[in-house]
């Protein structure tokens, strides 16, 4: 004896080796024995058991579904009605099974209702299911069709306007993104490759770059990077005029580049004994209100982003020139001011202030630095202009260093600058610590950490700048800066450039004018502030640091430099000499840290910023 029956979704055949009742020990064509139970058997039959199952299958190949859908009723029916109706006859155990195999591959059509028991599908399901299966076939065929022309190295048209969503943002319930990924699968290509030979980007040298650029926007600017509105009636600058003029004259010290001119410095010889150090900071906070739409547009940037070439900044363009400290203008600032001795530059009487300041001068950097030097500095006297105020102001940025406990014999860091131009990079170094550096870093952390203090001491709730045990964060309490070696950094200098800057002078001014706050003490608001500035300011300094990563690669290829030396970090990491890059050997050398050696250049992927590095190695070593 030998059954058709039912398991695992699917039908087989097999010889009754015992039957129980309720169960039956069979073997397979195979010989392979197994137990299953007996109301899963839909047929007993004795023919040959080699020659049922294709047998059956023959017969099932030849049945339309479409025919049976309609003449079997709308009532539940077994497979054995069903091949009576449909050969004529009592049907054979094959016939039977045919019947079986064909209603069980037409789930659309029939609907199981048991274990051999079928009933038809409502006619509007049926032919809402075969819509369904026509319409999945031409979107199969219409994604075929886009598979194919990506492998053949051309951009489908549907995906052009679509280019950025589908590699930053992609639906994959959708065909083209669907279309996109089994391209990727069958050419085992990345997407950003496999459209740039497609011919996605219209400029082919920049696409990299470009790539990088937008995939940075689609997470942090996706509405642009463009302010839309008009700042028309945003701006209010009535009660700006009514402010005091402050009976200084100022300079400002900024890359040649910059726009968003926060600071600027003054000096005021009270006597021979005494001198005012005013430090003036740009109010943008006098300039639109916490409820504004250029609040919010602060509140969602968080900060301005710097990277290499361009930059994106917090506040639009035309509410920096507002606020920024200009050249020949009478600037509202927000001002601390500081009486030193002349004799011992010790600090003898603050003060702070919401005034008017007349910007004299800005400064740029890379003038400055031909003339205020280390040999200025050696000589006490600095020929160009401005020369005696900025050895003065030079005198009281050593004495403020010492006193936060800053090491002459400190290492200084060097900067990097990028010139990018028509796609030719140049990257400049600038040692921190110079002179023009030590004027303006100390006079900046001498005011955070002031008012920082100040806030603190009136209960003023305020965003602090932290480090303890070499981590550093944004937090509302007054905690130490041990980096810097003061008791408490309130980051408030930059204002046009940092959010947090801006809250912290929104309190400044209320203190000041003895207001009620913006932010009350333990402001869960404020909080909140710090804590997303913290993630979105690391997000804009990896990117920077990213596209610094992107621009350095280019300079070898751009220079052909095939070796470059290093020095070893650890393990497989290399710091290059004279470029802000790290890069990982292909194999751990097995050398002590700052080893000095020789990386040579292998190919270089732009899509990932990143290459072939491994060791030159000499002849003398092999």
């Amino acid at each position: 004896m030998n059954v058709f029956f039912e398991e695992d979704g699917g039908f087989k055949v097999g010889h009754v080796m015992s039957d129980i009742g309720t169960s039956l020990q069979i073997e397979s064509i195979s010989g392979k024995r197994s137990k299953i139970k007996a109301n899963a058997v839909l047929l007993r039959f004795e023919s040959a058991l080699e020659q049922f199952m294709p047998t059956a299958e023959a017969l099932a190949a030849d049945i339309d579904p479409d025919f049976l859908w309609q003449v079997c009723g709308k009532e539940e029916f077994g497979c054995e009605e069903m091949a009576q109706e449909y050969f004529g006859h009592k049907p054979s155990p094959p016939e039977a099974a045919a019947a079986a195999l064909r209603l069980h591959d037409a789930p659309m059509y029939f609907y199981k209702r048991g274990k051999g028991r079928y009933q038809a599908a409502p006619e509007e399901n049926l032919k809402a299911a075969l819509a369904s299966i026509e319409r999945k076939k031409r979107e199969a065929a219409q994604m075929a069709g886009w598979v194919e022309q990506l492998k053949a190295g051309v951009m489908p048209e549907e995906m052009r306007s679509h280019r950025d969503t589908l590699l930053y943002n992609p639906d994959r319930n959708t065909l083209l993104v669907k279309a996109c990924e089994l391209a990727v699968a069958e050419t085992h290509t990345a997407l950003p490759l496999l459209f740039f030979q497609a011919g996605a980007w219209t400029n082919k040298e920049t696409a990299q770059h470009d790539y990088h650029l937008g995939k940075f926007l689609a997470d942090y600017f996706p509405r642009g990077r463009d302010y839309k509105g008009a700042i028309d009636g945003l701006i209010d600058t009535v009660d700006l005029d009514q402010l005091p003029i402050a009976n200084v004259r100022a300079i400002s010290i900024d890359d040649a580049t910059t726009t968003e001119i926060d600071d600027a410095f003054s000096i005021n010889h009270v006597d021979a004994d005494h001198v005012e150090i005013g430090i003036h900071i740009a109010a943008p906070a006098l300039y639109f209100s916490s409820d504004s739409a250029l609040e919010k547009l602060a509140n969602d940037r968080l900060s301005t982003v710097y990277f290499p070439g361009d930059k994106i900044t917090m506040l639009p363009g035309d509410a920096v020139v507002h606020a920024t400290l200009a050249e020949g203008r009478r600037c509202p600032t927000v001002s601390y001011y500081a009486t030193f001795s002349t004799q011992t530059f010790a600090i003898e009487q603050t003060r702070s202030a919401i005034e008017r300041v007349h910007i004299e001068k800005n400064l740029r950097i890379g003038v400055l630095e031909t003339y205020f030097d280390e040999a200025a500095i050696s000589n006490g006297v600095a020929e160009g202009e401005f020369g005696a105020e900025l050895i003065l102001l030079h005198k009281v940025a050593k004495a403020l260093a010492a006193r936060r406990g800053k090491n002459d014999n400190e290492q200084d860091r060097v900067d990097y600058n990028f010139d990018i131009d028509d796609g030719r990079v140049a990257i400049s170094t600038r040692k921190r610590g110079n002179p023009v550096d030590t004027v303006v870093s100390e006079l900046m952390i001498f005011v955070n950490s002031q008012w920082g203090k100040w806030l603190a001491d009136n209960g003023v709730a305020a965003i602090y700048r932290v480090q303890q045990n070499m981590k550093t964060r944004m937090t509302t309490d007054a905690l130490p800066h041990e980096g810097l070696g003061v008791p408490q950094y309130a980051w408030s200098s930059s204002p046009l450039r940092r959010y947090v800057d801006l809250v912290n002078q929104r309190q400044l001014v209320a203190l000041i004018r003895a207001e009620t706050l913006p932010y009350p003490k333990r402001s869960p608001v404020l909080n909140e502030i710090a804590r997303r500035f913290d993630v979105t300011y690391d997000a804009y300094n990896e990117f920077q640091r990213n596209l610094e990563r992107y621009w350095c690669l280019r300079y070898f290829e751009q220079e052909g430099i095939s070796e470059f030396d290093g020095a070893l970090i650890r393990d497989e990491l290399v710091r290059a000499n004279g470029l802000p890059l790290v890069v990982k050997l292909a194999k751990n050398p097995e050398l002590p840290p700052r080893t000095p050696v020789r990386v040579q250049v292998g190919p270089l992927n732009y899509w990932d910023i990143s290459g072939e590095f491994s060791l030159v190695v000499s002849p003398e070593s092999t």
